[in-house]
């Protein structure tokens, strides 16, 4: 069995994969300051949930976007799995060509997404990822990873209303039944709702323009994509564990 984590700046989510097949994931609150017994006795505990052991894994696999936490997570794979995990990162095979002007710039999960999104549905394709961020990703047909557009996240969007706004209270992320609302909750919920999927629709569309790909796939992933993906036309599937598949991928491009 292989168990895989994207290590992203608000949850980590794991997955584990049997004969090829995910089983079973979960998602846990990402926290900076959790030692590596901490992580440990978190995922043991999962594990036992679900009737699994982590002393059964025979691969782990790691992305991140938050280094400060790499060196608990690994010490907590070495002592709890008994193994070295790979860190998807310089040196590894990913069969992507970075076009990046810095291609050190780019994120793991974006790279990890776009790996995933060719081998699941193929090129030329366009991932949107979201996460603390949104991400934007064009992946050509060739593998090429031509870059993309970063956005505030919805929950960073809503939480700004909440903090900088005396009178705004923080909200529910769920879709309101108008547009014109009677109400401050609504309102807010419309206004973000509803207005992220217009952000979403139109990066997507002027994407497409500008690299001529009239019939690219949109694919959408992260905690919060169903809720956007409703709302508009641009995303044409929804992969909420798109970067789970592409860790996996990447193992078995990478093992001995």
């Amino acid at each position: 069995m292989i168990l895989v984590l994207d290590v992203g700046n608000t949850n980590i989510v794991l997955g584990v994969f049997n004969n090829n097949r995910m089983v079973t994931s979960w998602r846990i609150s990402t926290d900076k300051n959790k030692s590596s017994d901490e992580y440990g006795m978190v995922i043991n505990e999962l594990f036992k949930y679900e009737g699994l052991q982590m002393q059964d894994m025979e691969a782990v696999v790691i992305s991140s976007v938050v280094p400060p936490l790499m060196h608990s997570l690994q010490r907590a794979v070495n002592k709890y799995c008994g193994i070295d995990p790979l860190i998807v990162g310089p040196g590894v095979k990913t069969g992507i060509d970075i076009k990046y002007d810095n291609p050190k710039e780019v994120g793991a999960d974006r790279i990890v997404n776009a790996v995933a999104a060719l081998r699941k549905y193929g090129g030329p394709v366009i991932v949107v990822d979201f996460g603390t961020a949104t991400t934007f990703c064009a992946i050509s047909d060739k593998a090429e990873y031509l870059g993309g557009a970063i956005a505030p996240g919805i929950i960073i969007s809503s939480d700004a209303l909440f903090q900088r706004a005396a009178k705004l209270p923080r909200v529910e992320l769920i879709k309101p039944e108008r547009y014109v609302c009677k109400n401050t909750i609504s309102s807010m919920q419309a206004g973000i709702v509803y207005g992220y999927a217009g952000l979403v629709e139109n990066i997507v569309n002027n994407m497409k323009k500008e690299l001529c790909w009239n019939h690219a796939k949109v694919i959408a992933t992260g905690g919060l994509s169903r809720l956007i993906a409703g709302e508009t036309r641009a995303i044409d599937t929804v992969d909420s564990l798109l970067t789970l598949d592409g860790l996996h991928i990447i193992y078995q491009m990478n093992k001995k």
